[in-house]
């Protein structure tokens, strides 16, 4: 069984509970190199944390990192939540991690993604006492969003996801194939903290082997601790442009023939009616209404999530 590994600095004046994750899934080491780059400073003491807690977690998940892929035994970042009878090794992290976030205010989550495509800060709901996702700090989201350093904001995680879930579950009685419908399945770290009444934010980085992904990583480390005054550094300016998007649709692959039309980039733009893809069978998945198409996986599983569906956000627009 791999260790676990966090490392910890504490102010003696009191200030903000910073968390930050590298490495969620193996193969999105951006975080890691950022987070090794930031405590190397701290130990020189180029950089100072002044007040509060920051703990960084360089790599979250030891064997998915060691095999040099996304997963270990399954995906971290779904249905993240502790358990008394952890069978697989990632409900091992989650007994460790969720502990962990419950010690903190505020995560930053450091990611990246497959396909070519600038970087991109994910928020959570707006302030709501739903069932689903109740939540009371849209407001800190989006000023820390603004200040990450991207350009582009995306919001509807969960909502879509859970909406997602009663679809599969037609799916799956009309082609008997395998899907999990669970709504909470969609639950990774930044739900699992609101959960606990702090606050997130998902920084995808950029693609998984672009050079630029650590410094976009770093930044946003560096600029998170000087916006929650950990360190004594101006607050950084908030982007004067910020593309808003909602997601609004997550479309699964039910077969491995499933194929795109044609080879897709995160936050290519689609008109209503256009196809998107093609099923086995040859039936084709057409974009319900004019957006985007968002993280589309040619090599994601049968029964798991194929591609998301965009429309512009007012709301993180500027």
């Amino acid at each position: 069984m791999l260790p676990f590994k966090s490392i910890a600095y504490t102010s003696p004046e009191p200030g903000t509970r910073l968390i930050v994750l590298g490495a969620v899934h193996g193969n999105e080491i951006c975080g890691t190199r950022a987070i090794e780059r930031v405590g190397a400073e701290l130990d020189a003491g180029t950089l100072k944390l002044m007040r509060g807690r920051l703990t960084m977690v360089p790599v979250t998940n030891p064997l998915a990192y060691a095999m040099r892929r996304r997963t270990g035994d399954r995906n971290l970042n779904r249905k993240l939540t502790p358990t008394d009878t952890p069978r697989e090794y990632e409900d091992h992290v989650a007994n460790w991690l969720c502990p962990l976030l419950a010690q903190h205010e505020v995560l930053l989550d450091l990611h990246s993604f497959r396909s070519p495509g600038a970087p991109f800060v994910m928020v959570g709901p707006q302030d709501n006492q739903g069932a689903l996702e109740p939540f009371a700090h849209a407001a800190r989201e989006e000023a820390l969003a603004l200040r990450l350093g991207v350009q582009r904001a995306v919001d509807g995680w969960l909502g879509t996801y859970a909406a997602g879930a009663a679809r599969r579950a037609e799916f799956g009685r009309f082609t008997g194939v395998e899907l999990d419908t669970d709504p909470r399945y969609g639950i990774g770290t930044t739900e699992y903290m609101r959960s606990l009444g702090g606050w997130s934010l998902t920084l995808e980085c950029g693609q998984h082997d672009d050079p630029a992904a650590p410094d976009v990583a770093y930044r946003a480390i560096v600029n998170t601790l000087a916006h929650l005054k950990l360190i004594d550094a101006p607050d950084p300016a908030p982007a004067a442009r910020m593309e808003g998007l909602r997601l609004c649709d997550v479309v699964p692959r039910l077969h491995a023939g499933d194929a795109f039309v044609r080879e897709w980039t995160s936050f290519d733009p689609v008109h209503a009616d256009q196809p998107i893809a093609r099923r086995h069978d040859g039936t084709e998945v057409r974009a319900p209404r004019d957006g985007y198409v968002v993280f589309p996986n040619v090599a994601a599983e049968v029964g798991n999530e194929w591609f998301y569906l965009a429309q512009a956000e007012p709301r993180l627009s500027r």
